[in-house]
């Protein structure tokens, strides 16, 4: 006989609440034999933490919990995720792996920058959308990117 058919007596007679293997490509594993595969990568809990932070104030140098700059809003939320980042954007740029516009990924470091200096960054939210801390004024928010200078770097 083979686990597929064992299965089903195994349930009716053990009940499934007290099952406690699974059947896996032919094979029995024990749960915690799994990946837990629920678990976000860092960059998607990144995301969630900035999207989490939806109208909290900018403001210059603060890196939160309540209020940020937009550095401060990356590292902030990287860091919720088990990442660190260093404090200012152009830190930010040189620490991250550089990624094309069309292999980016939500979670993923928006980078703004003129004459090669970078002035602004936010995190990727999909759809041509990044979650940022503007300017002084202003609150964090999604937003499309209003600029083609842009650059992305992936957080390591």
């Amino acid at each position: 006989m083979s686990a597929q058919t064992h299965v089903p007596s195994l349930l009716s007679r053990a009940g499934t609440a007290s099952v406690l293997l699974a059947a896996v490509g032919g094979a029995m594993l024990a749960p915690a034999a799994v990946p837990e595969a629920h678990a976000l990568p860092a960059a998607s809990k990144a995301l969630n933490v900035a999207a989490s932070k939806k109208g909290s104030p900018y403001k210059y140098g603060a890196t939160g919990p309540h209020r940020f700059d937009c550095s401060g809003l990356t590292q902030f939320s990287y860091k919720k995720a088990g990442k660190k980042l260093p404090r200012t954007a152009q830190q930010q740029y040189n620490k991250t792996r550089r990624v094309s516009a069309s292999g980016r990924k939500k979670g993923d470091l928006v980078f703004f920058h003129y004459r090669g200096s970078v002035y602004h960054v936010g995190i990727y939210a999909g759809k041509g959308r990044i979650w940022h801390s503007p300017k002084t004024g202003q609150v964090v928010r999604l937003e499309r990117i209003w600029s083609k200078g842009v650059r992305y770097g992936r957080v390591r």
